[in-house]
């Protein structure tokens, strides 16, 4: 057992953990069926208490629609997905080559 833990302490174990982990992201939210997602109740609490729509809901469901290439339903599902999934792509591309130059 202190051998697994010494091998996870160090760092280049936990940045391969990371790298491929960072990486898989967007497929594994690729794989999440989308007839399955928009049956599911709204979580909001703001949308829950007040019967409004905040500005982020519909995001999840936007981010998604957006990875299947279903841009016109994305738009439908919240306006602002035009921002938020090129930002979040920058992101997790900035992230994903920082591991990566850092591995090498």
């Amino acid at each position: 057992m202190p051998m697994v833990i010494n091998s996870l302490k160090s760092n280049k174990c936990l940045n391969q953990i990371l790298s491929k982990g960072v990486l898989l992201i967007p497929f594994a939210l690729y794989l999440v069926p989308m007839n399955w997602l928009e049956k599911q109740d709204a979580i909001c609490l703001f949308r829950n208490t007040l019967d409004l729509d905040c500005i982020g809901c519909g995001m999840t469901r936007a981010f998604l629609s957006v990875l299947h290439f279903q841009l016109e339903e994305a738009y439908n599902f919240n306006k602002l997905v035009i921002i938020v999934f090129p930002l979040l792509s920058y992101l997790w591309i900035k992230k994903t080559i920082r591991i990566y130059s850092n591995n090498l």
